[in-house]
């Protein structure tokens, strides 16, 4: 098999079958990832291959950075001001040694779909793929927006703090049906939940202007969020994200909760347990309006975040200096959350992600025990999910791991499918690259007889995960 030939990942005649009749041309919804709404408005023009592929200002993408710094390649050649070309020819030789890591494929992908490039990566076919790439990318038609368009995606969630002005996502709103997409803001409460950082407190007087709510205590902190859920939902807002990087289950009085948010106001030391106080009671609350305005939460948890704290001090946070977190017990936390919500029926459409595969069984047979709205109230259809295969396990491995635990453990045709979790414009393909695994994985089933042979059934499972489940499960509607 050529690499990246057109049966790359499919194994089998129904894999292929499905892949290229039923998953492969499905419009794409991607509700999460880390795109800036400021470009597509302005529809930015790159510079070159570089600034649009490994680094564009304090901007890039940091799975490329993380292996070029494995291979050697000096930090002025990856965020730094050396020269663009040779900061291109440093990531291409970083290629010639990534065989087996998806970053290898999903870089080949990039440059077949967008660019029509079929040429290795290699330093030989360096200058040829430099001097194509530029020429096409001086063109409009590769700027975000003709770039978004092209992979028929539909819907662009972005990650927002809840105290932004939401401006750019408001002038495009107003553009929806000429551009024939939405970006939608997601809004992401990382400075909230950052209670022990120097910055907490300012952060809380910034929101509480922008809430045009007196923040003095935890429960008007919560009525400042509440009018800013109505804000985002005003622009098209209907989910929320939270990096859950750590988290253990205590619960406390408003009183002692109260005690502890002053505390980080006052930017005074803070114990593990009142950090964890804190952060359960402000997930608690944030389960209670994200049920209140039918929104869809996503938890991402169990990740260690700037672990080279060198780099850190120089360059800042995301810049590829994360890896897998190893609290033991992080899906029994979670349930526990759960437990406590469900008492009064406030789990809202909730996703569950995790860095660390090893919580996925935790997560989905847990995840089991809260379907429903109350015992006798109306389902909704596939309410928690367990999440596509996030970060580091966005791999061919990771995916097949993740479509089969949900398969056996709760029920795979309702699953809401992938999502970029990137910055880049060029992340398209990752969709693409989903598709074939998991159309891989129904072609596995049905050769094994674990499913029907029947063409219209699987094909339309196929469908389902690729688009039409996340379009159901969101209602983020159809642009005009």
């Amino acid at each position: 098999m050529a690499l990246l030939d057109d049966d790359f990942l499919l194994s089998n005649e129904w894999s292929k079958k499905l892949f290229n009749d039923y998953a492969k041309d499905m419009p794409i919804i991607d509700y999460h990832c880390h795109l800036s709404p400021k470009e597509v408005y302005e529809n930015k023009k790159y510079k070159n291959l570089t600034h649009i592929w490994i680094h564009d200002g304090k901007a890039g993408d940091h799975y490329k950075w993380r292996q070029m710094r494995a291979n050697g390649v000096p930090e002025s050649l990856i965020t730094g001001d050396g020269d663009d070309y040779d900061k291109f020819v440093a990531y291409v030789q970083t290629m010639e040694h990534a065989i087996g890591n998806p970053l290898y494929e999903w870089s080949h992908l990039e440059l077949r779909r967008y660019f029509g490039i079929e040429d290795r990566l290699t330093v030989a076919n360096a200058p040829k793929i430099w001097e194509k790439a530029n020429a096409l990318l001086a063109t409009d038609n590769f700027r975000p927006r003709q770039l978004v368009k092209k992979m028929n995606v539909k819907v662009v969630c972005t990650t927002d703090d809840p105290a932004d002005d939401l401006k750019y996502h408001k002038l495009l709103k107003e553009e929806e049906h000429e551009n024939g997409f939405k970006v939608l803001p997601g809004m992401r409460p990382d400075k909230a939940f950052n209670i022990k950082t120097t910055t907490f407190g300012d952060y809380v007087k910034h929101f509480a202007e922008v809430s045009g709510v007196k923040v003095v205590d935890f429960a008007t902190f919560i009525q400042g969020f509440e009018k800013r859920f109505e804000y985002f939902a005003s622009v098209g807002g209907k989910l929320s994200d939270h990096g859950i990087n750590t988290f253990h289950f205590i619960p406390a009085s408003e009183e002692r909760v109260n005690d502890v948010f002053q505390k980080g106001l006052n930017n005074d030391p803070l114990t593990d347990e009142e950090v964890d106080i804190y952060l359960t009671a402000l997930i608690e609350e944030l389960m209670r309006l994200n049920t209140k305005f039918g929104w869809t939460m996503q938890f991402h948890a169990n990740a260690v975040r700037n672990g080279n704290k060198q780099l850190f001090e120089k360059l800042g946070a995301d810049v590829g200096c994360d890896s897998m977190g190893n609290q033991p017990d992080m899906a029994d936390q979670l349930m526990k959350l759960l437990e406590h919500m469900q008492a009064e029926n406030n789990i809202p459409r909730l996703i569950l992600y995790s860095l660390n595969p090893n919580d996925w069984m935790g997560l989905a047979t847990g995840m089991g025990n809260f379907y429903g709205d109350g015992v006798d109230a109306h389902a909704t259809k596939q309410k928690l999910q367990l999440g596509c295969a996030w970060w580091f396990n966005d791999t061919r491995r990771g995916m097949d791991l993740q479509l089969r635990i949900m398969a056996e453990e709760s029920l795979l045709p309702n699953f809401v499918g992938m999502l970029t979790d990137s910055r880049s414009f060029l992340s398209y393909p990752r969709h693409e690259y989903f598709r074939r695994v998991l159309c891989n994985y129904l072609g596995e089933l049905i050769d094994l007889g674990q499913a029907p042979d029947d063409e219209e059934v699987m094909g339309k499972i196929a469908q389902d995960i690729s688009y039409n489940n996340a379009h159901e499960y969101f209602q983020f509607g159809d642009v005009d």
